[in-house]
């Protein structure tokens, strides 16, 4: 198929859209069903980049929520504890760990579920039916895959009333080193990003005193440096365990991305405090509504107190990523609030040696990357 005829652009008055090829040759994917629109597919091909190259870098199966062409979470095929499957809502799905691609997106929606509502899913490995199953029962616009069992794309196919929209892409498919858009009937160009996001190397020298990044935490720093490449700039990234925590994104100040995105990190993670675990829900609750009572319950200060909060996030060593360099030493500051203990940023700020000293003197090991990570 050389182009698909949208319903709609951006929004229902911009009436004329398709999506096709530059040079009239094929498109690399095809719709299995329902019919997606201007903004899925956006969402589509920037979570696809995302998934292709977490996989591609740190070997394991991937998968990624997408709102608004940003990820609300990421993370790879790392098996489930007790109590993650608890509070990912898959408790009941015994079989969850025989599938890797299964445990990458329970992981990736279960970082924001209040933002990963009515998602779009991509997924760097074929949807097995253990993750169809999953999605199955989440609010959610849509899927990208490189190609689907027939067991899960006959549970797919009943989301939505038989709508759901099922893209499939070839994997194969590279696109051209250049790149075009056009903005007011004027075209820009440039070349696509295609360096790494972090040279290996950088994880062995650190600018900090402490010079230890543990194998995980470079997992992590990666994760989430590759996260921030499709993310609406200006962006940073909380990660742990193989998977975002929060991602702070599209802030004009980079203090506000931190804030939102360690903000988001304390959320996720306080989800798993004892008071959270041990909550009688009412039982015909449904899953949105009980992510808003969760939400509502970890920010009254009554059901638990700001010495609790802080007490429970000392269990955790997260890592935090920048798409670009931190101008003042408060972040740091900020981020240490929420247990970061790694970080990644790409420098070259003059006040770079103030937010070194402040890693120095919270006994944070920070990495520079080199490598700023806009994406607009």
């Amino acid at each position: 198929m050389k182009e698909i005829v949208l319903k709609y652009g951006c929004n229902p008055d911009q009436a004329k859209a398709r999506i096709f090829m530059r040079d009239n040759s094929e498109l690399p994917l095809e719709v299995l069903n329902g019919r997606p629109g201007y903004i899925n597919f956006l969402d589509a091909l920037n979570s696809w980049q995302l998934v292709r190259e977490m996989k591609r870098a740190v070997k394991m199966p991937s998968a990624a929520s997408f709102k608004h062409v940003s990820p609300a979470g990421a993370a790879v095929g790392k098996k489930l504890s007790d109590v993650e499957r608890r509070i990912f809502f898959i408790d009941d799905n015994v079989s969850v760990n025989d599938s890797q691609i299964a445990c990458a997106y329970a992981r990736a929606r279960g970082t924001d579920r209040l933002s990963s509502f009515g998602d779009w899913i991509a997924l760097s490995d074929e949807c097995d039916e253990i993750a169809a199953k999953i999605i199955e029962h989440e609010v959610s616009d849509g899927i990208i895959a490189p190609s689907y069992s027939s067991a899960a794309l006959e549970i797919l196919k009943r989301k939505r009333k038989g709508n759901y929209s099922i893209v499939k892409i070839d994997p194969d498919y590279e696109p051209e080193i250049s790149e075009h858009r056009e903005v007011f009937g004027i075209t820009f160009e440039q070349t696509r990003s295609v360096s790494p996001v972090i040279e290996p190397e950088k994880f062995d020298s650190p600018v900090t005193i402490n010079k230890n990044i543990s194998h995980d935490a470079r997992i992590d720093l990666l994760i989430g440096l590759i996260t921030l490449k499709y993310t609406q700039s200006n962006s940073v990234c909380c990660t742990f365990g193989g998977q975002t925590l929060g991602v702070g994104a599209g802030q004009q100040s980079r203090l506000h991305c931190v804030r939102l995105a360690c903000n988001k990190s304390d959320l996720r993670l306080l989800r798993e405090h004892p008071k959270i675990l041990n909550y009688e829900f009412a039982q015909n609750i449904s899953r949105p509504e009980r992510d808003n009572l969760i939400e509502n319950l970890l920010f009254d200060e009554k059901f638990i107190n700001p010495d609790e909060k802080l007490s429970w996030l000392k269990n955790y060593e997260i890592s935090l990523s920048s798409d670009a360099f931190f101008p003042f030493p408060d972040s740091i500051e900020r981020a240490k609030i929420s247990g970061v203990k790694y970080v990644a940023q790409p420098g070259g700020s003059i006040r770079d040696d103030l937010v070194i000293k402040a890693c120095d003197d919270f006994g944070i090991s920070m990495v520079m990357t080199g490598h700023r990570l806009f994406h607009h």
